[in-house]
């Protein structure tokens, strides 16, 4: 009997581990959720409001660009180009969308042969994004967030 209540006993003091309670630090789910996150990634893409009613990421990204690339090439098409060969190339506009919605070009990567034939591409572009309507941020986790994009525009002048 003095055995078993010795085994009881020992068994009782060594078991108290498995009743505490472990506490976690904040800063410690913090960190945990934070790894989590794929940050390469938003949640909602940018927006213009004529694209809100899509549902679906894919469709308002493409709305995005689409709007984008429309809105640039009906103001290439207002200037007058004039130039000393045909040209047909493709440009590389490289931006920024803010967490407040402003656009910045951070790079156009053109050709050659669109800079000397068309000099003053860039202001043009540059001039036709100042013209945007209302750009919406992109959003992570509903908190607005800057989001980069690559978008080639076709130039073609005859």
């Amino acid at each position: 009997m003095q055995r078993v209540f010795v085994l009881l006993l020992i068994i009782c003091a060594t078991s108290c581990e498995y009743f505490n309670a472990k506490k976690i630090a904040s800063e410690d789910i913090f960190k945990e959720e934070i790894s989590a996150i794929n940050w390469n990634d938003v949640d909602n893409y940018p927006t213009f409001s004529s694209c809100d009613s899509l549902q679906v990421k894919t469709d308002r990204k493409s709305c995005f660009e689409n709007t984008l690339s429309q809105h640039i090439t009906n103001s290439l098409q207002n200037e007058t180009i004039i130039v000393s060969q045909d040209i047909e190339d493709t440009i590389l506009l490289e931006f920024q969308v803010s967490k407040t919605g402003k656009i910045s070009i951070k790079h156009i990567n053109l050709s050659e042969t669109i800079e000397v034939e068309i000099p003053e591409i860039k202001n043009m572009i540059s001039n036709s994004l100042n013209s945007l309507p209302q750009i919406y941020p992109a959003l992570k986790r509903d908190q607005p967030v800057k989001a980069e994009f690559k978008l080639p525009i076709i130039i073609k002048v005859d």
